[in-house]
């Protein structure tokens, strides 16, 4: 199978301990981390805001942690990633080369507007994963124009090279996003779901 005849979405056979993961996010929350706002505003109305727990090597400011530098093949763990052992672990699952990592908070009432991710496909080389931690049925996440219902635990790759867009008309959206290589471990995953 081509890369480009797979599915825009594919849930991926992983699920990851939601409890432990809110834990967490709780114990990144307790030390006092500000959440950063999304640099790219023309994309969305509202709060989106970003944790970095995976960093381009060399970044020490927030604001440069939370870009996904698509021409970066050099990323690191940041300290927030350090007392967060669920993540650790949830990174883990991955036999690929982990680029960035980051949690990606959608404010009640914010939209992210329809835009594309041109990079993120495999056959551009990199993937992007979803792993909701917080979430509730008010998020409406469209992808080519249909829905896609991601629930907290659950494991998702989307191809956001294509246009998608969300919307949150409940309280506070968290989820996990990871962005890796698309390694033959990665396409076979996908090939196979």
């Amino acid at each position: 199978m081509e890369n480009s005849a797979l599915s825009d979405r594919i849930r991926l056979p992983f699920s990851f301990d939601v409890p432990a993961m809110q834990q967490d996010l709780n114990l990144i929350e307790a030390l006092s981390l500000d959440w950063i706002d999304h640099f790219v505003q023309q994309n969305y109305e509202g709060s989106w805001s970003v944790i970095p727990l995976r960093a381009n090597a060399g970044a020490v400011h927030p604001i440069k942690m939370i870009y996904s530098d698509p021409t970066s093949d050099e990323y690191v763990d940041t300290p927030f990633l350090a007392p967060c052992q669920t993540f650790k672990s949830v990174l883990g699952t991955f036999q690929a080369p982990l680029l960035s990592a980051r949690l990606m908070k959608l404010g009640k009432g914010s939209k992210i507007k329809e835009h594309r991710d041109y990079d993120l496909n495999p056959d551009g080389g990199t993937v992007r994963i979803h792993v909701p931690v917080i979430t509730n049925p008010a998020v409406d996440f469209r992808l080519n124009g249909q829905r896609v219902i991601m629930q907290e635990g659950e494991c998702w790759y989307l191809r956001l090279s294509d246009p998608h867009s969300v919307s949150n008309a409940g309280p506070d959206r968290i989820h996990l996003v990871i962005d890796m290589k698309a390694n033959d471990w990665v396409l076979d995953l996908l090939r196979g779901h």
